[in-house]
């Protein structure tokens, strides 16, 4: 996948970085040292991790170049490195994480079902690991991307449309993965706590939607297509999602988007 656009992600900042916010209200520390933010992006996840717990040890990690030049600029009293979620781990001499947090990174990353317990296990004890996913792949703005992808002249290029982006696992098999008995001697789940918000965002317009999503889902259907591909892929995608979010009484459409929320503690 091509590198990310942290402008184009950014023109939705105030959307992007509510449930950040939330996710991070629910944080059951007073206090830390150390905190990692995962898949920290242009930094504005970090940014709030930055302000709540001044003279922490801010850790931003991404595997996009882009994103952290930018996360860098805009918060220059962090730390930021590249690295892949999938085989991260704190660096040799680095004290355990306090906090863990994934905020609408992890979706990205497959194989849950060892990576979310790998990541708890890395926390200092009393740690929280704290995540918020999109858990939006059945909404009509994503049903509608595998759609055209599947069309001809698209699937050559783009493949299985149903492998774009891995389904994550139901809300109650993370509360298992982490509440239940853990492999790594001495960890244990002390609180886990597991919840849905489906935010409803008022947007201008359908081609609003469609500039949202270029940002993040519609990035790898979109990006090895041939220039003039591209254009109609996304002609066509706004076409249908004119049609799936009607006009609201203001003129706006309202986009539906689920996420879903985890914030688990280890016992001290």
């Amino acid at each position: 996948m091509l590198d990310w656009n942290p402008a184009l992600y950014l023109r939705f900042a105030n959307e992007r970085t509510r449930p950040a916010a939330e996710l991070l209200a629910r944080v059951p520390l007073a206090q830390a040292r150390h905190v990692v933010d995962l898949g920290c992006g242009p930094g504005n996840s970090t940014e709030l991790l930055a302000q709540r717990y001044a003279g922490a040890t801010i850790t931003g990690i991404d595997n996009s170049q882009a994103m952290l030049a930018t996360a860098r600029q805009h918060l220059p009293e962090a730390r930021f490195a590249l690295a892949d979620i999938a085989s991260w781990t704190p660096a040799p001499g680095e004290s355990a994480p306090d906090l863990i947090y994934a905020n609408a990174s992890l979706q990205w990353v497959g194989e849950h079902e060892t990576l979310i317990p790998r990541l708890f296990a890395q926390l200092a004890p009393g740690g929280v690991l704290a995540i918020q996913m999109p858990d939006n792949r059945q909404e009509a703005t994503h049903r509608v991307m595998r759609e055209i992808a599947s069309l001809p002249k698209f699937a050559a290029y783009i493949g299985d449309a149903a492998k774009v982006r891995a389904d994550i696992l139901p809300i109650r098999s993370y509360y298992d993965l982490l509440a239940g008995p853990q492999e790594q001697a001495g960890v244990e789940a002390g609180a886990v706590d597991v919840w849905h918000t489906v935010y409803q965002h008022p947007m201008d317009s359908a081609g609003a939607i469609v500039q949202w999503l270029r940002g993040t889902g519609l990035k790898p259907f979109v990006e090895g297509l041939p220039e003039a591909l591209q254009a109609d892929f996304l002609t066509e995608y706004e076409n249908r999602v004119d049609a799936a979010y009607g006009v609201r009484a203001d003129g706006r459409r309202l986009l539906a988007f689920p996420r879903l929320f985890i914030v688990a503690q280890r016992k001290p």
